[in-house]
């Protein structure tokens, strides 16, 4: 199959960043678009520096529809989009939906508008497992499959599972158009991937998750403790029906995840298949106090944590079933939990300042040795 272009919303992002990293290095076409309200442009030089090419990078905002349009005519060739672009913080959600509303949906209707004018007809669109709510309130549905009834339970999951409905409305209204004009509207699909928590950072030590101001995910929270940025753990409530009384989430390295935005979109391409949503995730459950041990082994300490209560919106168990991608995309995780906790130690040890430091000359001396030799 022909290498295509791809516009990458949310680019300079955790996720989007190395999905634009697996992109080039599949050989697409990258270009980049990102407000950097949570992430640095520094990002596109760390790219770069990892697979010898660098994406076309622009500075906009999700919800400005003509600087959309303009990226779209710089860049004729761009054949498909992934779309990462949006807020994130599942307390935050809670505190400012307006915005989140504002962002995540009017942002996705403003992306696919502007694909629409310029006839841009794929999209991988970065979902969430937070759109599935509490799969403990049905018989039979941990770990989750796709088939689990939507029922969010907190402000982001219900945006996400707005912008899931948004775009199905939009891929299947264009299939029906084309077929009113006798046309077959094949060329029109999404993928909507739900996953759940990613984590780790690139092996290399140059490229990881950079968050400005506090962190909202556990591992780089407690990245943070190993270091001395912060002083101990908060764990939000250890009275769930687990082991060990905390919350259960699956776990999945960066570069996995990143993977499953490749071969999704290559699946778009090749087998049009309509609007279909895939679960990204391991299958493996791990509690909260299982990320600790897990994450202390990696440092060779005890990190010091706090039972606190739990956060509104927050439930048991988010553990996906990801037999559909398993056997659908040919895809499945590889790396481990200590994979990801051994690389994002790398990352925040070397790294304490994230991309507002230049990267150890080590690591960037032996990427560049590594490149010179062919990978």
């Amino acid at each position: 199959m022909a290498v295509g272009s791809v516009l990458v919303t949310g680019g300079t992002g955790y996720i989007g960043s190395f999905t634009a990293l697996a992109l080039l290095e599949a050989d697409y076409k990258v270009v980049i678009v990102d407000s950097l309200y949570n992430s640095s442009e520094e990002v596109v030089n760390r790219i770069e520096l990892i697979c010898g090419k660098r994406p076309a990078f622009y500075k906009l905002d999700i919800t400005d529809e003509a600087a959309l349009d303009k990226v779209f005519d710089d860049h004729p060739d761009i054949d498909n989009v992934i779309h990462f672009a949006a807020l994130k913080a599942v307390g935050e959600s809670a505190e400012i939906p307006l915005e989140y509303y504002r962002v995540n949906v009017y942002g996705s209707i403003c992306l696919l508008r502007s694909m629409t004018k310029h006839n841009v007809t794929n999209i991988v669109f970065s979902s969430s497992a937070t759109v599935y709510g509490d799969a403990t309130r049905f018989p039979n549905m941990i770990p989750i499959p796709e088939h689990c009834p939507i029922g969010p339970t907190n402000t982001y999951g219900r945006t996400k599972s707005t912008v899931e409905l948004v775009i199905t409305d939009h891929i299947e209204a264009q299939r029906n158009n084309a077929k009113k004009q006798g046309q077959s509207g094949e060329q029109w699909n999404a993928a909507l991937l739900r996953y759940f928590n990613p984590a780790g950072s690139h092996p290399s030590g140059v490229m990881g998750e950079n968050p400005l101001g506090v962190p909202y995910n556990l591992l780089p929270l407690l990245a943070q403790v190993a270091i001395g940025k912060r002083e101990k753990l908060l764990v939000y409530g250890d009275d769930y029906k687990s082991k060990d009384g905390t919350a259960i989430r699956d776990y999945i390295h960066v570069l996995d995840l990143a993977k499953g935005h490749l071969v999704a979109l290559n699946y778009l391409r090749e087998h049009h298949p309509g609007v279909r949503a895939w679960n990204l995730g391991t299958g493996k459950g791990s509690t909260v106090f299982d990320m600790i041990k897990a994450f202390s082994a990696t440092v060779r300490r005890d990190l010091p944590y706090q039972v606190v209560g739990r956060r509104p919106g927050d439930v048991l168990d988010l553990t996906a079933n990801p037999t559909l991608a398993n056997t659908e995309l040919n895809w499945k995780t590889e790396l481990t939990l200590e994979d990801a906790c051994r690389d994002l130690w790398k990352w925040t040890k070397n790294n304490p300042e994230g991309y507002n430091q230049s990267p150890p000359k080590e690591f960037v001396d032996k990427l560049l040795a590594q490149r010179k030799h062919g990978g």
